[in-house]
């Protein structure tokens, strides 16, 4: 466009065209060029504006996304370290389990494993003050009664959630 306008512009200041009605087309036309290239020149410039834009958005958006990488990296190191952490403590208490496991007779042992699977993991209960920490429900005064009157070595359940009742120095007996 600027080549055909500088050509048109050369033509009319060599004074090659001779007629009047095509001095004034060439001159309209030339006008028209530019006035052409002026709004392709805007479009040009406000394309670059919204490309700049556009990096600058890129740049703040790679931030961010680096920035969430290394939260999620320290997450998953934190992670690791916990799960690493919590199987070596169920190793060592898998460990001990058995030594304990070895010294408790073995009807004792098949019922309180019995009664874990039943009640969700959990066997076994202490009484603390008259109350089973198994089902949380205070022993009525009967059964109070019958854990006093019940031989130290003896194996007692609760009435309520089934599950093993040990003895304390707490146990409010």
């Amino acid at each position: 466009m600027r080549q055909r306008a500088a050509r048109n512009q050369q033509r009319m200041d060599s004074g090659a065209i001779t007629s009047p009605k095509d001095l004034e087309n060439l001159q309209h036309e030339v006008a028209s060029l530019a006035k052409r290239q002026g709004d392709l020149e805007d479009v040009v410039l406000e394309v670059m504006e919204r490309r700049e834009s556009a990096q600058e958005r890129v740049g703040e958006l790679t931030e961010r996304v680096s920035s969430v990488e290394a939260k999620i990296t320290d997450a998953t190191a934190r992670r690791d370290a916990a799960v690493a952490e919590i199987d070596e403590e169920a190793g060592s208490v898998t460990k001990e389990r058995s030594v304990v496991a070895g010294s408790v007779p073995a009807d004792l042992l098949k019922l309180y494993d019995k009664l874990r699977e039943q009640q969700g993991g959990i066997g076994a209960a202490r009484l603390f003050q008259r109350r089973c920490e198994g089902c949380r429900l205070e022993l009525n005064i009967t059964e109070v009664n019958e854990v006093r009157a019940a031989a130290p070595d003896a194996v007692l359940r609760c009435e309520n959630c089934r599950r093993i009742l040990v003895r304390t120095s707490e146990s409010g007996l």
